[in-house]
């Protein structure tokens, strides 16, 4: 596999397009939207020249992983020569179906579909294909150029073909790939959500503030982010999203979010992509915090 495409050039996007470019492959980075290809360019050539100031790559290398990488707001045009083709759009089954419905008609027949949802069925996105044995899932972790688990989901009909291809090609980025089941949530989210909806339940029920919460999973658990900090950082419409997939999978109470995550993103307070989630993003508060340093 040398030709890769990836379907979104948002943050994970963005983020697997410079993780396969970086690691020698062509990239082709899709999106409907030529201002979001612009953007997702951009963070690749901020996130290099944040590891070119740490040492750990050559401007060369730097010029050569951008070079890798060729935009398009066409998706006929952009899987039209792909070995294998990474749909990284936002957590929504209906627009899945529809992607994937797409890749499969226009990509070469020898082409491996798969998908980073973070929660949704693989067996359910692989049967909108003419190709299910084809179909697997590849879920990076944010951000994906410095994460190194990706979790690779079979679903039912997922060759052995496939999963052994994209396991040892997840090996050649640099990753380190687990073997998942297909079931709600995978493992990762199985867990984490659940932790972080209960961290939203002790907030919602007045036992401690945001930030007591969150210093007491980062010192009491050793967490290197505290869970309504992570869940801003996620981005709290894909946290109810990904719930919302476990409760109707599993029908089970534990999975049901709480009403305050409800409440927050019917207003728009999503995290750090609208500037205000648990804790503010503003650009009004960057400026604070940035007069306090030099008061200091």
């Amino acid at each position: 596999m040398k030709n890769i495409t990836v379907v979104g050039a948002g943050t994970m996007g963005n983020g697997i397009a410079h993780t396969f470019a970086q690691a020698g492959f062509q990239v082709s980075l899709a999106d409907i939207s030529q201002a979001a290809l612009d953007k997702g360019l951009q963070t690749i050539s901020n996130n290099l020249d944040r590891i070119l100031a740490k040492g750990n790559i050559t401007e060369e290398q730097k010029n050569a992983t951008l070079n890798n990488i060729s935009t398009f707001t066409v998706l006929a045009e952009a899987v039209k020569n792909a070995d294998l083709v990474v749909e990284a759009a936002t957590e929504n089954l209906d627009l899945k179906l529809k992607i994937f419905q797409q890749m499969d008609e226009f990509s070469p027949a020898h082409c491996i579909l798969a998908t980073n949802t973070s929660s949704i069925s693989i067996t359910k996105i692989a049967a909108a294909t003419k190709r299910p044995a084809s179909v697997i899932g590849m879920h990076f972790m944010n951000p994906v150029p410095i994460m190194k688990l990706v979790e690779i989901i079979k679903g039912y009909t997922t060759s052995k073909e496939t999963f052994d291809a994209i396991f040892q090609m997840s090996k050649t980025l640099g990753k380190v790939p687990v073997e998942v089941n297909d079931y709600p949530g995978f493992v990762a989210n199985r867990i984490l959500m659940p932790m972080i909806n209960e961290a939203i339940e002790t907030l919602y029920n007045g036992v401690a503030g945001v930030e007591e919460i969150d210093t007491v999973m980062k010192l009491g658990m050793a967490h290197p982010m505290g869970p309504l900090q992570l869940a801003d950082f996620i981005g709290l419409d894909v946290c109810l999203a990904i719930l919302n997939v476990m409760y109707d999978g599993f029908k089970n109470p534990k999975y049901a979010p709480n009403p305050l995550l409800v409440n927050m993103v019917m207003a728009g307070k999503l995290g750090v992509k609208s500037g205000e989630g648990f804790y503010d993003y503003s650009e009004s508060k960057k400026a604070e915090k940035v007069s306090k340093m030099f008061s200091k």
